[in-house]
């Protein structure tokens, strides 16, 4: 008979579990086990193991023994309320620990004065496998002490093959508990689910778990304002999923969540003389106009329905005018545009933000406050993750919530009147609003938050227009009808200008614009330099579209195709064949110019529901890029396979993104020497790497070795080297890619590159830095691909150039200390030349 030995994990009067001042623990509705009221002030690890949990306020820990006991350890009664306050963490979920081990300590006299009791339970929860022969009662214990002996038993099976093959039905609501889901509430939950037949698991995000396991659902870190869903399969699922929807949405007596209130920002001093706004460049260019603010009314609307049918009716009118007036505008808006669009037909369709809505109808909630309040759940899900750049997905959800309440209220659009020349000033812009404004009135964009990678940012950058996002709340105290200067490059708004800035300005603007026709009309020639040193001007590319675009503004290939917009916004990845069509349409439409096509870059920021990548503490340092094309190798083949056969072969290289070792190169190029062998095809073709780690950088010498080419990806170098997430609007403004330490890296990896006679190029923001090209050049760079919209500046620029002196001016710009440092070099070399 096989034995287990549990040990005393914190010192203290060891008393029978009856005892324990709660339900739950008292009827061992989470397991059996013994009370322990504590004297000791640390919890130990109670035997070998590995660490399920430690909820989020430290409280409570289960742990795997070694042969599959799980115990839970719940300092005090109630303790989470106190939210970590008084408990420190000595372990992780996920780390192996030997008995005795430090797992949490606590302030013992704190949760004295605070806590309900201090009496910890010690369970063992999946008593259904392991039976307690023996325990200590009536007695004090010390750590280590000889606690409870289990006998592993056969195991109980719940469920059945017959409920996982039967029927399914799913209910969707937002976690109401304000502490989440946490012992109490989590052994009711299993206590009810384990009254039907149907197997019934807790969806959240990539999370998930059976609801008849207290331990499983605590380790799932559940928080109020969660969007979850219950999900039943059986002869009753759907009873099922209706009574554990129904326990969870009742609150359970816990403390809920309440409304969601956002409170307005402190307004600044209104500006009254010359004034200059930094903020981040979301979109190149310059502009003179007028201060125009946007505002967007609060849209009212009643609480209580007027009866579950009527709403029902109103707000599926609502939805359906919505969803026609975006898919209207879709068959005739630009790519950008359209694909924003579709964005928004996939949430407004989303069947879990239908299915809360539904459930809020079903409360008795108008049809605008049960859509107000789904919309809400999904955007406090976003905001609570640690990606921001996921989070930047809430102004859609607002857009979104936006438009069915205006249809709601019988209202029509915002209707948004314009003077020209008018520089738009938010707090933020929906895309929706900005779709809707006379574009040919406007002049430039100005945010006080939002981020460079949001929906509006790329329709910014699509409809020519400069921008600056990220300002702060100084940016909403400049005067409605003011006269401003938008230097995006120099991420600059200059407020009430002088008459001397003015004229500067103006003088700048129309030498820009002259520059910018002369370049055009040079813009098809071959670039080089002065020296003849040839420099390949490419753009980065998302669309047949752009491809065009891009071969009008002289673009001699594609140093970038991003393959995402195939595999984003759909619930399945694309085929073989349909790849092969949209690879081939760009192809064409760069008339036999190169093609380096990116293998799929999801992960991180960009998530797919058919890739269900599991939760990360840091989606950045996660799965992404080539990493999840390795992870789930039948998408890699099915892309490398589409590459291969585009015609004329041959005209398209591939690239394969976040390497950060010749490991996983190797690996890639095995796959497409395997898949060009099946095809039968002979054609050299390239196999470059983006070199966007760090890591990648120091050790350019031995991936250039074995890859074709290098392009180096400065958006994500840059984050990495800086160490600051590039999606953060707090730090947006500190992130420059011309800072030294990113200089280095890069100059780092051309010496790679030059070792094994590999050309080098980059693809990221920094490409199209007419600032920076010249250092780049100095560095090594021969390929810059960039936006379509600033080639004919960059080859102008570069006809102007030589290498001699850009190897100066890179050499400068590498003693500087500062990214600062490094735009003034830049600026005075630039001066130099006019």
């Amino acid at each position: 008979m096989e034995k287990l030995t549990l040990v005393a994990p914190v010192e203290g009067w060891v008393a029978p579990l009856e005892e324990a001042p709660d339900p739950v623990f008292a009827e061992r509705m989470l397991g059996d086990g013994v009370l322990i009221d504590p004297v000791g002030s640390t919890l130990h690890a109670p035997c070998a193991g590995e660490i399920v949990s430690i909820h989020d306020s430290k409280h409570a820990v289960t742990l795997r023994c070694d042969g599959g006991a799980e115990v839970l350890m719940h300092v005090g009664i109630d303790t989470v309320s106190l939210r970590g306050e008084g408990f420190q963490a000595h372990a992780r979920a996920g780390q192996r620990v030997a008995a005795g081990d430090k797992l949490v300590s606590f302030d013992l006299d704190l949760l004295a004065r605070k806590a309900k009791s201090l009496v910890t339970p010690v369970l063992v929860t999946n008593g259904e496998s392991y039976a307690i022969l023996d325990r200590l009662q009536g007695k004090t214990a010390r750590v280590g002490d000889a606690l409870m002996q289990l006998r592993v038993g056969a195991g109980a099976v719940v469920g059945s093959a017959a409920a996982a093959n039967g029927p399914e039905a799913r209910r969707s609501l937002i976690m109401p508990l304000v502490l989440g889901l946490h012992a109490r509430p989590a052994a009711r939950v299993a206590e009810c689910a384990r009254g039907f037949k149907a197997e019934i698991a807790i969806h959240a995000f990539t999370r998930q778990s059976s609801a008849r396991s207290p331990v499983g659902l605590l380790s799932m870190g559940l928080r109020g304002g969660d969007e979850i869903t219950v999900v039943a399969r059986g002869p009753d699922a759907v009873a099922a999923a209706d009574a554990v929807a129904a326990l969870i949405a009742s609150g359970m007596g816990e403390a809920v969540v309440g409304p969601r209130v956002e409170a307005p920002p402190t307004p600044a001093a209104p500006i009254s003389g010359p004034r200059t706004l930094q903020g981040v460049t979301a979109s190149p260019g310059m502009a003179i106009g007028r201060v125009v603010h946007l505002r967007s009314e609060e849209i009212a609307s009643e609480e209580k329905g007027r009866g579950f049918e009527a709403e029902r009716i109103a707000l599926g009118e609502a939805v359906a005018r919505v969803r026609e007036r975006m898919e209207t505008r879709a068959k005739t808006a630009p790519d950008a545009m359209r694909g924003i669009l579709r964005a928004h037909l996939a949430f407004i369709d989303d069947p879990e933000l239908s299915a809360s809505a539904h459930n809020n109808l079903v409360a008795g909630l108008s049809a605008a406050a049960a859509w107000r309040d789904a919309i809400g759940g999904f955007i406090e899900a976003l905001r609570s993750l640690s990606n921001r750049r996921m989070a930047e997905r809430i102004d859609d959800l607002v857009d979104i919530e936006r438009q069915v309440l205006r249809a709601l209220a019988g209202e029509d659009e915002e209707a948004i009147a314009l003077p020209s020349g008018a520089i738009i000033v938010a707090s933020e812009i929906l895309p929706s609003q900005l779709i809707r404004l006379d574009a040919d009135r406007i002049v430039g964009l100005c945010t006080a938050r939002g981020g460079p990678t949001s929906h509006v940012a790329i329709l910014a950058a699509a409809m020519g227009l400069p921008a600056l996002v990220a300002m702060g709340d100084e940016l909403l105290a400049a005067p409605n009808g003011a006269t401003a200067i938008l230097d995006a490059d120099a991420r600059t708004l200059s407020v009430l200008p002088d008459a001397a800035a003015l004229e500067h300005a103006q003088l700048s603007l129309a030498r820009r614009q002259e520059k910018f026709a002369e370049a055009r009309a040079a813009s098809a020639e071959e670039c080089r330099m002065t020296d003849g040193g040839r420099i390949e001007i490419f753009a980065n590319l998302g669309a047949v579209n752009e491809a065009m675009a891009a071969v009008e503004n002289g673009a001699e290939g594609c140093g970038l195709l991003r393959t995402e917009f195939l595999f984003l916004d759909r619930d399945t990845p694309p085929d073989e064949d349909e790849q092969v069509r949209a690879y081939q349409s760009i192809a064409s439409a760069l008339q036999g110019r190169p093609l380096i096509i990116r293998t799929l870059d999801i992960g991180g920021d960009k998530a797919a529901p058919y890739l269900p990548i599991p939760a990360e503490e840091n989606p950045a340092l996660g799965l992404r890029g080539v990493r999840v094309s390795l992870w789930r190798p039948h998408l890699l083949r099915a892309q490398l396979n589409a590459i291969l056969r585009v015609t004329p072969a041959g005209q398209c290289g591939i690239m394969a993104p976040m390497i950060a070792d010749v490991a996983e190169l190797r690996a890639v190029r095995a796959m497409l020497e395997e898949c060009k062998a099946a095809l039968k095809i002979d054609t050299p073709i390239q196999l470059g790497v983006m070199i966007e780690t760090p890591a990648a950088a120091a050790t350019a010498d031995l991936i250039a070795a074995e890859a074709d080419f290098l392009s180096i990806g400065t958006n994500d170098l840059t984050q990495y080297a800086l160490a600051m997430d590039r999606g953060n609007v707090e730090l947006a403004a500190r992130i420059d890619a011309l800072h030294p330490a990113v200089l280095r890296l890069i100059a780092q990896t051309a010496e790679g590159a030059r070792l094994h006679k590999r050309w080098l190029g980059v693809c990221g923001g920094l490409a199209g830095d007419l600032a920076a090209a010249p250092i780049l050049i100095g560095l090594g760079v021969t390929e810059l691909s960039a936006a379509p919209a600033t080639i004919p500046e960059l080859k102008a620029l570069v006809r102007r150039l030589n290498l001699a002196r850009c190897e100066l001016l890179a050499r400068d710009a590498l003693k500087q200390s500062s990214a600062e440092g490094v735009r003034e070099v830049a600026r005075r070399f630039q001066e130099a030349l006019t």
